[in-house]
This record gives structure tokens, sequence and C-alpha cells, in this order.
């Protein structure tokens, strides 16, 4: 039995997408389970809150500080 490329190359295709369907995934977090939750807390705004402070720090620094995590850019530019 011979196979043609483009016939190899789709039954590569499938295995590879067998084998992602079928992969092992991590439990699902429920949330009346009291597990712990993924996300971490939200700081607040400013450079006193920061882990690693800025050694300069302006109007826009604060007001990108401020919208995030806001998908729109801060008003100051």
């Amino acid at each position: 039995m011979t196979f043609t490329r483009p016939a190899l190359a789709l039954l590569a295709v499938g295995l590879a997408g067998t084998a992602y369907a079928l992969r092992p995934r991590p439990a699902r977090l429920s949330g009346s389970s009291g597990t712990k939750s993924p996300y971490q807390p939200v700081r607040n705004a400013g450079p006193e809150e920061m882990t690693l402070p800025m050694k300069r720090w302006d109007i826009v620094d604060e007001t990108v500080d401020e919208s995030f995590p806001a998908s729109d850019p801060p008003g100051s530019y």
C-alpha cells in the first residue's frame, strides 16, 4: 500500500488532532468545593503599592497604572 504526500500529511494532521483531543487535562476548579482561586488579587494603583517601585514616576505612568486592567489607553496622551 502506497501513500501520496498529501495523504500522509492529512494522516499526520489527523493523528496530531486526535492526540491533542485525548491529552490529559487538569481537574476543573469548582467554586462550591472551596478550592483556591487561580486568580491573583489586583493591587491598588500608585507607586507606593508596587513591589518594585519605579525610580521615575510621571503623570503618564500614573494614568496608565490607574486605568489597568482596562483595555483603553489613558486620556493623557
